[in-house]
């Protein structure tokens, strides 16, 4: 056994696959440890951008210092190239401005020739009305952008009446250290403003117990089948090699998809979704396990333990079963992968577990589609998903390769 293991970690492949699938099983146990907020608690707005997120009223009332930095000129830089690009158009076709004289990229350099010669009365020819309308929006921009105007703060009197302060210093600056409520969304939120990293983690423990129970499932049955087919051969092999055609000829995701609306929504739990997949997805194992078995059973040692008078379940599970174990434990990691592709195709369609308690990597995927967040440019709520689901088959797959290349002499080096 101990040889065994080591060939087994001398195989770069399933070393490189076991690496990341241990790293992101580590991230779903000791995440939760560290972060004890509910996955599904709504506690942001909808799609709120990745980033650390502080109380308006703890800065108001915190001790300011003043820095001596161009505050309005740091607000320029929200000014997208395509924008910028458009006031070099505008300047050079109808500001009379030498091209070599504009800079995009300096900023404060292009606003400055912009309110120097920029304006809604200049001959603006070829130009469609649409187009001189965005200009001016665009101008209207860049003007809030360096006149802010004065912001002041107003506190109640004795009267009960609100009686402004002097206005907040433009400079002045305080220490987010300093801030006593603070919030930091590493992936931002969903369409329910919940934590997208929190509820991340937490799918991803919910889509490995499916892809476990639904393997699980899949490969006990396909290997009882396959060892009964294989061994006992007869009417026996033929009934179960006639139901293995029917459901092979089927597609399995046609079945699931069939047996999942069937029994309908509010029905479909977690462990339910796991079941139909599982069993769905047992024929290719059958199938496989059934050839091995058809190899084995007339070798010598299987006769001599005929011949002994050994029953059929020592036979099958001493003399048979070792040597397809190999096999086995390898058609489980691909029904694991299968099982999360699987719940995740269906919960794209609708038909995923119909649940308000867990998330799961496919519920991800259906409610940021639904919400349109592609559209909307919220990739911190689908993107993290499809990474996910992409690394969790990826290393299952890369464990499988390096497997296979231990146990099947063909493909070793």
């Amino acid at each position: 056994m101990k040889n065994l293991i080591k060939q087994v970690f001398h195989s770069p492949k399933f070393v490189a696959g076991f690496t990341i699938f241990a790293a992101m099983l580590l991230l779903i146990i000791f995440y939760p440890i560290f972060v004890k907020d509910d996955p599904l608690k709504m506690i942001g707005g909808l799609f709120n951008k990745p980033g650390k997120y502080i109380s308006v009223s703890d800065v108001v009332q915190t001790t300011s210092v003043d820095l001596k930095i161009d505050s309005s000129a740091a607000k320029l830089k929200s000014l997208t190239t395509e924008e910028k690009q458009s006031m070099s158009d505008w300047l050079v076709k109808f500001g009379n401005v030498k091209k070599s004289d504009v800079n995009i990229k300096d900023v404060a350099a292009l606003v400055k020739l912009w309110t120097a010669n920029y304006s809604t009365t200049a001959d603006q020819v070829g130009l469609l009305y649409a187009e001189k309308q965005q200009y001016m929006r665009l101008n209207d921009k860049i003007n809030k952008l360096m006149n802010s105007g004065d912001v002041y703060l107003a506190t109640k009197n004795d009267k009960g009446e609100l009686e402004a302060k002097d206005p907040i210093n433009p400079q002045a600056f305080v220490n987010t250290k300093d801030i006593i409520n603070t919030k930091t969304f590493v992936l931002g939120t969903d369409n329910f403003g919940r934590d997208v990293l929190t509820e991340l983690v937490a799918a991803m423990g919910t889509s490995l117990r499916i892809g476990l129970v639904a393997g699980t499932i899949a490969t006990l049955v396909g290997l009882l089948m396959g060892l009964l087919a294989g061994y006992l051969g007869g009417t026996l092999d033929d009934f179960i090699l006639f139901i293995t055609n029917i459901f092979t000829v089927i597609p399995s995701f046609i079945l699931l998809v069939l047996i999942s609306f069937s029994i309908g929504q509010s029905a479909r739990g977690v462990m339910l979704t796991a079941t139909i997949i599982g069993l769905t997805s047992w024929p290719w194992t059958t199938r496989s396990v059934r050839s091995q078995v058809i190899s084995l059973r007339n070798r010598d040692h299987v006769n001599l333990s005929k011949l002994s008078g050994h029953s059929l379940s020592r036979i099958i599970l001493t003399d048979i079963l070792p040597y397809v174990a190999s096999y086995v434990v390898m058609a489980f990691i691909l029904q694991i992968s299968t099982g999360i592709l699987a719940e995740a195709q269906l919960s794209m369609l609708g038909l995923g577990p119909a649940t308000t308690k867990v998330s799961t990597l496919g519920l991800m995927m259906n409610w940021a589609m639904q919400y349109k967040a592609p559209l909307t440019g919220a990739w911190w709520a689908f993107l993290p998903v499809i990474l996910a689901i992409t690394l969790i088959s990826f290393s299952l797959n890369l464990m499988n390769t390096g497997l296979d290349q231990v146990f099947n002499p063909q493909l070793r080096d």
